[in-house]
């Protein structure tokens, strides 16, 4: 059985960092928490517990002038929730994605200037949530291409598009073609991450050219999922798995060529687990 493995597999630059960050800080003597998951993997998050750090679930939850430190996860907060933060006085580490945090001030900005807001993503995802807040929730979020037909808005308005970071790009182009027929004043700002686009394109083309794929990373992982849903649409056996506990050898061993690849919150111990097991048993 011939085993590829999608090169853009496991963290992200900014999932890297974030947990990088967390990790540095769990070594001091100070309590640590992280504003809800640090990243959407529960291994990881399950081994930072071990070290001491607690998710904090709630802002509320954290008494005013504690002796901790507060790690604001890499999908970021909204402007608000920020303020309520810094009113705890607590010490605060913002380990947002340098790309999210720029999404952050475009709408800021452009809503100062009078546009109309449109965030393409996942309206329950925390990132959309955060992004949604820094334009003090007066935006549209478009999640399908048949939203998007049914948005309207006054032809003289002018439209600023920004995206989830870990949007699917294909799709994104969808909506924005929409959007581009539609003769409104419209400035469209890809703010997909490239590592997104990359993942996502390389494992579509594994996955064309593969019996069977393997897709690794957490069930609440937006970018997983759609991973997921591009390698379905290319490889009918494609196979979404949190770890190798997850896999199901039986369902692969007819198959002649299987392809991996996983989301950005999933660690590389994960991946080469998965990786070794299945070239392990083919070659059996």
């Amino acid at each position: 059985m011939e085993v590829v493995v999608a090169k853009s597999a496991g963290f992200c630059f900014g999932v890297r960092r974030a947990v990088d960050m967390v990790y540095a800080e769990a070594e001091k003597e100070k309590k640590v928490y992280t504003l809800g998951p640090i990243i959407h993997n529960e291994q990881v998050v399950e081994d930072l517990e071990k070290k001491g750090v607690q998710v904090l679930h709630s802002v509320d939850d954290l008494k005013e002038g504690e002796d901790a430190t507060v790690i604001i996860r890499s999908h970021g907060i909204t402007k608000a929730l920020y303020e309520k933060l810094a009113k705890k006085n607590v010490q605060i580490i913002d380990a947002t994605c340098p790309f999210v945090k720029k999404i952050h001030t475009i709408v800021q900005t452009k809503k100062e200037e009078g546009y109309e807001i449109i965030v393409v993503g996942s309206r329950t995802h925390p990132e959309v949530e955060g992004i949604c807040g820094w334009c003090d929730n007066q935006c549209t979020v478009i999640e399908s291409v048949q939203e998007a037909e049914k948005c309207t808005f006054e032809q003289t308005q002018k439209v600023c598009i920004v995206a989830q970071t870990t949007f699917n790009y294909k799709k994104f182009e969808d909506i924005v073609d929409i959007f581009s027929k539609k003769s409104y004043d419209t400035i469209v700002m890809n703010t997909i991450c490239n590592a997104t686009e990359e993942r996502q394109t390389e494992a579509g083309t594994i996955a064309r050219k593969s019996d069977a794929m393997i897709v690794i990373g957490g069930k609440h992982s937006s970018n997983t999922q759609k991973l997921y849903e591009i390698c379905r649409a290319e490889c009918e056996n494609t196979h979404f798995i949190q770890t190798l506990d997850d896999l199901d050898l039986k369902q692969l061993q007819s198959f002649r060529s299987v392809g991996i690849t996983a989301g950005a919150s999933t660690p590389n111990n994960i991946i080469k687990e998965v990786q070794s097991y299945v070239r392990h048993k083919s070659e059996q």
